[in-house]
């Protein structure tokens, strides 16, 4: 009979550990969502093209300069002889654009990648075009794609004679699977005797972190952090994708710094967890003066020789925010807590902005403030 009781003690403590365990997890992240391997990147390619096959809402030729030039030149290689008449093209089915896009890496000849298409002249909707074969090069001026197909928006414009309608940007669209890729960058994996780790938020914590934990997994010295942002690894003869793999999937908890972030023009604040805020006091309020105007008109009897008069009528109310308190928020309250007593004071986005800046002016914030 004894035994009931301390099974259920123990069943309570292995609830209580699965429960501490979880939320530890919970907190760790793998190390392939925030780190990088150093020199497996995606490269930018950018071209210029036309588009054609518009109804009616590509470029004016007599405007659009480059245009016209280009649809001279894109005839004359297709045999096509108009530079005599070039001042008489009038065509609007025609649109110069930029087509940009990323490629991958790894990205091997003859595989598809998806291109972005944006005019370049005044063209009104580039639905329904296509593009003609353009060239995508790299920054060092070779060709690694040829991009061509038809263009999707996914936006709507209808125009009419007094008004107009507009859905999206009609002037940008998308191709999938748009380019092919005619050549490859040169990486070499294979044959490394190391490989390095890049950090996408730089911490002198987290870099430590993570090559104590690849240490751990191999039960060797092999992963040192030279920098914030980067982890050297030793493969020591191992296979460099097997072991890249099993890193990967290797959990540790990132560190971020104390940071309160405030994007002024939309009201956005973002607060890290490990925001504190020292002893204070806020008050916060303003005066609020509302004047409404509401005339009567002043109507005379019938048949009294009177005038219509309007009468002006103005109520003023005055809103000095009597009912605000002072709130004094204790030292080293947490994020919640701080929310908490900034909320209890009424306290909308726009006033925070200002309150923060004042906690940290007062020297009161324990945490950057970055105001963008």
């Amino acid at each position: 009979m004894p035994a009931k009781p301390y099974s259920k003690v123990k069943l309570f403590a292995a609830c209580l550990l699965g429960l501490a365990l979880a939320t530890q997890a919970l907190a760790q992240v793998r190390i392939k969502d925030i780190a990088d391997v150093e020199g497996v990147r995606d490269n930018q390619l950018v071209g210029y093209g036309l588009v054609v096959g518009l109804n009616g809402t590509g470029d004016r030729l007599r405007n659009a300069i480059f245009t016209r030039q280009s649809l001279v030149g894109m005839l004359e290689r297709l045999g096509v002889n108009t530079r005599d008449n070039e001042a008489r093209l009038e065509t609007r089915n025609i649109a110069a654009v930029m087509v940009t896009t990323n490629l991958p890496a790894f990205a091997r000849p003859g595989s598809r990648i998806d291109v972005s298409v944006s005019a370049l002249g005044d063209a009104q909707n580039l639905q329904g075009g296509v593009l003609i074969v353009t060239p995508l090069l790299g920054a060092d001026g070779e060709v690694y794609a040829v991009a061509q197909g038809a263009v999707a928006t996914g936006a709507i414009a209808a125009r009419g004679a007094g008004a107009s309608v507009s859905r999206g940007v009609p002037t940008s669209g998308r191709i999938s699977s748009g380019a092919i890729v005619e050549r490859a960058i040169p990486f070499q994996l294979a044959g490394r005797d190391r490989v390095r780790l890049a950090l996408r938020n730089p911490d002198f914590t987290t870099a430590r972190r993570i090559a104590a934990a690849i240490n751990a997994r191999v039960r060797a010295d092999v992963a040192v952090a030279s920098d914030p942002r980067t982890v050297t690894v030793a493969l020591g003869g191992r296979d460099a994708m097997g072991f890249i793999t099993d890193i990967e999937q290797l959990r540790v908890e990132p560190d971020q710094p104390a940071r309160v972030v405030i994007e002024e023009a939309s009201g956005t604040i973002v607060m890290g967890a490990n925001v504190r805020v020292s002893t204070v006091a806020i008050a916060q309020g303003n005066l609020t003066i509302r004047i409404t105007e509401t005339p009567q008109v002043s109507q005379p009897g019938p048949l009294s020789n009177g005038e219509t008069v309007v009468t002006p009528r103005t109520q003023i109310e005055i809103d000095d925010q009597r009912e605000r308190r002072v709130g004094v928020l204790p030292g080293s309250v947490t994020l919640q807590e701080l929310v908490r007593g900034l909320n209890s004071l009424g306290v909308g986005p726009r006033d925070l902005i200002t309150i923060l800046q004042t906690i940290k002016a007062a020297g009161a914030l324990q945490a950057e403030l970055e105001l963008r």
